[in-house]
């Protein structure tokens, strides 16, 4: 490797001229943004327990009502990334939202495109442009870029659900905005994206207009896609057990920018994950077991427990593995990445 000559070694004039008209030279940086052969990866492997966010997540709602937070959050910062930061990974943020009875989220509309997984609590609604979403447990809810959408609780008890935007990328893109908007009127006996695309390759004849959207499909349930992992693991006793979460019209990705998916562990299975470019974070809807990560300065490969409603991350050109701890109960995780993204630029 070329030994690049470093910043002091350069005349203070020197600098000094180029300092006062905004120039930079690359060379003694050059290693820092085109690392030799490893790339850089910030992310670190981390869980943000459940239990431990919790009591934090309530007391949020004891200190803060809904009209001064518009969105009661927890952000899930990992600490690779900085001190403060609204990064789980490079281009994805995630965050633990909370609604109490009776209350609403107002309606807003931003450029980030979001993904709700539902984490606890069951009796609220996601309306997006009219269209009421129910939401219960482990159900994924689609909030597009540029949709109007409010989370209204009725039932009792807290909800919670963890936020997956990809917030940081249109943020350092400098197109990250909102707008407020009044509050939707829907009819809440109809979730129509969930039953017009509840039938893979099925769509009903009355009632349905085929529409030209990046996510046409707004609610994907968790008992749709446990059962597709269920039925998946009886007919193959081997091999990673996944799905991806895709546009029910054109089969791509439901965002350009995060890719969403499942994972099934067999009963005392261990899976080693194909190695990839890009960090993923893990969500566990049922089941506990540990994940294990070699090849990043985070982590020394021991493996880190978890159980369910945990949230991990794993940084790229890692290799993970996962191991349901259980001999009787499989394990079931959420998944989401920068696929998408990666395959478009070209570097997947």
């Amino acid at each position: 490797m070329t030994t690049l000559g470093t910043l002091e070694e350069l005349p203070i004039e020197y600098r000094d001229a180029l300092t006062e008209r905004n120039l930079v030279p690359l060379w003694p940086a050059m290693r820092s943004v085109l690392p030799y052969k490893v790339p850089t990866r910030d992310t670190s492997v981390i869980n943000w327990d459940y239990q431990s966010i919790r009591p934090l997540l309530m007391q949020a709602g004891e200190l803060t009502p809904i009209e001064k937070a518009e969105r009661r959050v927890l952000i899930l910062a990992n600490p690779g990334h900085g001190l403060e930061n609204i990064q789980a990974t490079p281009s994805i943020y995630l965050g633990m939202q909370l609604i109490l009875p009776g209350e609403t989220a107002p309606n807003h509309r931003h450029t980030p495109s979001a993904v709700r997984v539902i984490v606890e609590g069951e009796g609220a609604f996601t309306t997006v442009d009219g269209e009421p979403c129910k939401m219960e447990r482990g159900d994924l809810i689609l909030t597009p870029a540029g949709k109007w959408h409010e989370h209204t609780h009725e039932g009792d008890g807290p909800i919670v659900w963890l936020d997956v935007l990809d917030l940081p990328l249109m943020y350092r893109l400098n197109g990250s905005w909102a707008i407020e908007g009044e509050l939707q009127s829907s009819d809440k006996t109809r979730d129509k994206s969930y039953s017009d695309y509840s039938t893979s390759g099925v769509v009903p004849n009355i009632g349905f207009q085929r529409v030209n959207d990046s996510s046409p499909q707004l609610r994907y349930p968790w008992s749709k896609t446990r059962a597709c992992l269920t039925e998946m693991a009886l007919e193959h006793a081997e091999g990673l057990l996944s799905i991806s979460y895709v546009n029910p019209e054109s089969g791509k990705s439901i965002f350009p920018s995060i890719g969403f998916g499942a994972i099934m562990l067999r009963p005392g299975e261990s899976q080693r994950l194909p190695k990839r470019t890009t960090p993923v974070v893990f969500h566990v809807i049922e089941g506990a077991g540990a994940m294990a990560v070699e090849g990043h300065p985070s982590t020394d490969g021991s493996p880190l427990a978890f159980v369910e409603k945990d949230t991990l991350s794993a940084p790229g050109y890692t290799h993970i593995t996962l191991t349901n701890s259980s001999t009787t109960e499989p394990v079931f995780l959420m998944t989401a990445d920068e696929s998408p993204l990666h395959e478009y630029l070209g570097i997947f």
